[in-house]
């Protein structure tokens, strides 16, 4: 059995992002599943905090397994069960317009709202929810801007990420149709419920029953992966398979010495180039 890294020899929980750290696209990061096996064995509990908001929590389940990672559902916390999870606390029952796909809809369907779509013309629609939507239109940004201007729905969004990383290269994320959304409205989100709020995060610690101590969270990016482990108070460690090289991290550190906060909060704990290097070389 190998050992892990001194710096992490007290962790007990592992928050993994996905995109850029488990697999990038439809393809597994090299010996992440390997990794995932490792802490497993070293009775280190591994579960995921994603922005994605596309699929499904079993969707995510069966996608790790075509990929070698045994999963349970429970393991993932994806920016729509939040945010679901949320939504249902401030009203339940709610109508809902979103921009988003089938794991944003499942996930509050099944915590009881009512999706609506931009066809119907439903004039007391309560939020709208915008998350990553790869059949985004017109028409669906006209609806959302009605809902909000009109009816007085409340503008939400699942995570503001800018881009997200495919096999070979970078494709939108969902900030560009929150933005697009802000843009046209001339209003914020009420909420961002992904990260870099450290929301999902603290969440993952209550409901595990980890002290922030004993968690440490691995991600690709600086801006929200990053950021929300350092506002949870727990270990963060970037790796270099995503979307942030070292350059960017070296510039930020930088930046952080003779700056305010928020260069520092952008900074991890530790650097791998790659996952497996959590564990000491044999």
């Amino acid at each position: 059995m190998r050992e892990l890294i001194d710096e992490l020899k007290d962790i007990e929980l592992v928050v993994l992002d996905m995109d850029g750290v488990v697999y990038r696209g439809k393809n597994l990061i090299p010996n992440a599943d390997k990794v995932i096996e490792e802490l497993n064995n070293l009775s280190i509990k591994v579960v995921y905090n994603t922005n994605n908001s596309t699929r499904t929590r079993q969707m995510y389940v069966e996608r790790l397994k075509k990929l070698g990672i045994k999963s349970e559902i429970t393991d993932f916390y994806t920016s729509a069960s939040i945010t679901a999870s949320e939504i249902t606390k401030i009203k339940k029952n709610s109508k809902i317009f979103i921009i988003g796909e089938i794991g944003l809809k499942t996930e509050l369907e099944d915590m009881g709202h009512i999706v609506i779509t931009e066809e119907e013309q439903c004039n007391n629609v309560d939020f709208v929810i915008v998350g990553l939507d790869r059949d985004f239109n017109y028409q669906k940004l006209a609806f959302a801007q009605q809902c909000i201007l009109v009816n007085g729905a409340k503008f939400i969004a699942t995570n503001s990420d800018a881009t997200l990383p495919a096999e070979d290269r970078m494709m939108p994320g969902a900030g560009v149709m929150v933005n697009a959304v802000k843009t046209c409205t001339n209003i914020e989100p009420m909420i961002t419920f992904g990260k870099p709020n450290p929301f999902g995060i603290i969440k993952i610690l209550e409901e595990n029953n980890v002290d922030r101590i004993h968690a440490c969270m691995i991600g690709d990016r600086l801006n929200t992966d990053i950021l929300a482990g350092n506002k949870a108070g727990i270990k963060t460690i970037a790796v270099l398979t995503g979307v942030t090289t070292r350059e960017e991290i070296d510039l930020i550190k930088k930046k952080s010495i003779h700056s305010d906060k928020k260069y520092k909060d952008l900074v991890p704990d530790l650097i791998l180039d790659k996952l497996y290097k959590m564990f000491i070389a044999n």
